[in-house]
């Protein structure tokens, strides 16, 4: 993520954007073990690879998740966040049936709402200031 390796380039852009994402489990259950997380790990990366994204980093605690990714501007993040918890949701279950929830959790892994923060870059004071600085075209 540092220097000159972590620029992308599309068809038509130069590009480096990175979002921080955190999925809470349904009704905040401690339910997550270093399996469980190793498990999650390997499944984000795949769906990210599906979306041209990348997982930079990722950590986990028995009731939440922490994911670090670069993606390009062309995905919106609400459906790659759509992607990637619905479909650990499924396979955890399958790799781990110990994770199917009692019927009053309807059966989710996660909660319905998610942590979405932009990273990187110049602090915004400082690009409002070299924007400010531009000269306009007479």
């Amino acid at each position: 993520m540092d220097g000159i390796n972590s620029i992308r380039t599309g068809r038509h852009c130069v590009f480096e954007m990175h979002v921080h994402l955190v999925f809470v489990t349904k009704c905040r259950g401690n339910v997550f073990n270093d399996a469980h997380l190793y498990s999650l790990e390997t499944l984000f990366r795949q769906v990210c690879l599906d979306f041209e994204a990348e997982l930079k980093e990722f950590t986990g605690d028995t009731d939440h998740v922490h994911l670090l990714i670069n993606f390009p501007p062309k995905m919106a993040i609400s459906k790659l966040v759509n992607s990637l918890k619905g479909v650990s949701s499924r396979r955890m279950k399958l790799l781990h049936p110990e994770l199917v929830q009692p019927a009053y959790r309807k059966n989710a892994l996660w909660s319905p709402s998610y942590f979405a923060g932009s990273v990187g870059g110049a602090p915004l004071s400082v690009v409002k200031h070299y924007i400010e600085q531009q000269t306009r075209a007479e």
